[in-house]
């Protein structure tokens, strides 16, 4: 009698409150932070800096030596730089939501 007064306690109270604790883990941990926030503004500077020179780069480049195929742009063309506008049209919701 003195391990099913264990057992049975540990089932009814312990076994749920293990899976809602998890539960609740992982519905803290899905979310972003406002260091990971804060990341991710930066490397989206980085990237359009990179992107920008890349730019400059194959300009310098193509006015150097006429025989030159830009492989990634061909004059700066729409699509190149459409994950760049998606990203900041993000960046501006988040920004306005904010406010």
């Amino acid at each position: 009698m003195g391990e099913e007064a264990i057992i049975i306690p540990m089932i009814v109270i312990g076994l749920p409150w293990l899976i809602l604790h998890y539960i609740t883990r992982w519905k803290t941990a899905a979310t972003i932070t406002t260091d990971d926030e804060v990341l991710l503004e930066e490397l989206y500077s980085l990237a359009k800096r990179l992107d920008e020179r890349m730019d400059t780069v194959e300009r310098l480049v193509a006015s150097d030596n006429p025989d030159f195929q830009p492989k990634r742009l061909i004059a700066d063309q729409d699509r190149d730089n459409q994950q760049l506008r998606e990203l900041e049209n993000l960046l501006a919701e988040k920004k306005g939501s904010a406010r």
